[in-house]
């Protein structure tokens, strides 16, 4: 039986991020001050979400309402199994990010640092108010900050690129939201009188029996608009946002990819499908099968796409939009299996993700390289970056004993609980299509000779160690996720009573 327990401890993660930007701005004369308030906050932010962990895994879920709008509309917080699964992901690689950060933005002697901090910082208090909305008025206000404060962070370098893609990122994300998710909260609001999740219960959902029965297609045109206004979770056609912020300084793109925007746009999706309308809903509408057909189609096509970059950071966007596809696929196919492993991928796939991209930053640091073509031998001459990389490809790839096989393993084998063939052989292939574009990359930098091209070559060696350890440690810590997947499985079970 799930208990309520209403305390304002759950404001804790949000309060300590809402601070933490403006400590960093207060101590932007002191770079090592303000690079310490991002490490502390970090860990204090990880700590109090941490502390909620024991009730929720004893079946309980906290609560604390903090402002009355109007009646039905609140601003208030929860924590339970999912919330708990992006919180401690989010804040936990907080602590990587800074300290990579530290070494990418020194090394290349980047401008606006304090800017860069404090925009990455109140990127983590959007993250960390998404992950703990208990209604969806209060998803929407935190929703809306991340998008406004990563846009400086992807127009960082302040040039023509930067700001053309900046222009797509913020078109994309705060046009779907304002045409798609701000109508669909409007018409969830006329039809229900409240914008409150059904916590607790994956079945029954937001929406009473007799209110699908009355208004089927209502329901349905609303569902249909909550999807189109996540634009953060890059279904196709509302993908190319992300492709194009890869103008951005590589730590934003770890951001973008692993910790803050793509996981807040599948975890708004998860949000909405499990807690918004509940399985019964999905099933009575016949809502699951086409959102699972939209994302099979994404995962496939971006995966082709990524087999054609020569660019890394590109390959690696196309494969992003690629693996999101793959947490909605699962959660879509409202199977248990596969809706366990679409919401273990939002941990599993940040973890391997983000390695890639420390990876590919530690890279060009190293060599200003970002050709893929151009990276022959540069495994030897980097071998703790290009041992990273191989354990986070092998994770997007499926492989055991990385921590995607695991997620992956419960999404094919709930495609198939589900009777769903097309689906099934849609990941098989997007499966052979991560191998045809991460496995040359290994080979390339390990076992060719280095190109004509690299004439620098021989003064190659590794980027600085405050790059390289962090990489190391989120491609060790995707291996243990693999071994001891019980750690984010546990929360999910029991959000899900699976």
């Amino acid at each position: 039986m799930t208990g309520i327990i209403e305390s304002a401890r759950v404001l804790l993660p949000v309060a300590i991020t809402l601070v933490a930007p403006l400590f960093i701005w207060l101590n932007r004369r002191n770079v090592n001050r303000r690079e310490a308030v991002s490490f502390i906050a970090g860990g204090l932010t990880f700590a109090s979400v941490l502390s909620m962990a024991p009730q929720v895994l004893a079946g309980n879920i906290w609560k604390y309402t903090l402002f009355h709008i109007m009646p039905g509309i609140t601003v208030t917080f929860c924590a339970d199994g999912l919330s708990l699964i992006f919180g401690l992901v989010a804040s936990f690689l907080w602590m990587f990010a800074t300290s990579y950060n530290i070494g990418y933005m020194r090394s290349l002697d980047e401008h606006a640092q304090t800017r860069y901090y404090v925009c990455f910082a109140v990127a983590i208090f959007g993250a960390e108010g998404v992950a703990l909305s208990a209604n969806v008025f209060t998803l929407y206000l935190f929703y809306e900050v991340i998008t406004v404060f990563t846009y400086p962070l992807v127009a960082h370098h302040q040039d023509d690129e930067g700001f053309a893609g900046a222009r797509k990122y913020i078109v994309y994300l705060m046009g779907t939201s304002k045409l798609f998710l701000l109508p669909a909260m409007v018409m969830t609001y006329v039809l229900l009188g409240t914008l409150d999740f059904h916590l607790g219960d994956v079945v029954t959902g937001m929406f009473p029996p007799d209110v699908v029965s009355a208004h089927p297609l209502a329901v349905t045109i609303t569902y249909a608009l909550y999807i189109a206004g996540i634009a953060k979770a890059a279904l196709m056609p509302f993908h190319n946002w992300l492709p194009s912020a890869m103008v951005a300084p590589t730590p934003v793109s770890a951001l973008l990819h692993a910790v803050a925007v793509v996981k807040a746009g599948v975890f708004c999706v998860c949000r909405i499908i499990l807690s918004g309308f509940g399985v019964d809903v999905m099933h009575q509408l016949n809502l699951g099968f086409p959102t699972a057909c939209v994302a099979a189609f994404t995962l496939t096509a971006a995966s082709f796409i990524a087999l054609t970059k020569d660019d890394l950071k590109a390959r690696l966007a196309y494969s992003t939009v690629a693996q999101l596809s793959y947490i909605v696929c699962g959660v879509a196919m409202l199977t248990p299996m596969a809706m366990q492993g679409g919401m273990a991928h939002i941990a599993h796939h940040a973890f391997s993700k983000i390695t890639l991209f420390f990876a590919a930053g530690a890279i060009f640091v190293a060599t200003r390289l970002r050709k893929i073509s151009l990276m022959d031998g540069l495994g030897r001459k980097m071998p703790w970056t290009f041992g990273a990389f191989a354990i986070g490809s092998l994770s997007m790839i499926g492989m055991p004993p990385v921590c995607g096989f695991v997620s992956k393993w419960y999404i094919v084998n709930g495609a198939l609980q589900a009777g769903q063939i097309v689906l099934f052989m849609a990941f098989m292939l997007s499966t052979a299509l991560n191998a045809g574009y991460f496995v040359p990359i290994i080979y390339r930098a390990f076992f060719k000779p280095p190109v004509a091209e690299t004439a620098q070559f021989e003064t190659y060696r590794e980027a600085p160690l405050t790059m390289v350890i962090p990489l190391c440690a989120t491609g060790a810590i995707s291996v243990l996720l693999g071994l001891f997947p019980a750690l984010f499985m546990d929360f999910i079970r029991v959000f899900g009573k699976f």
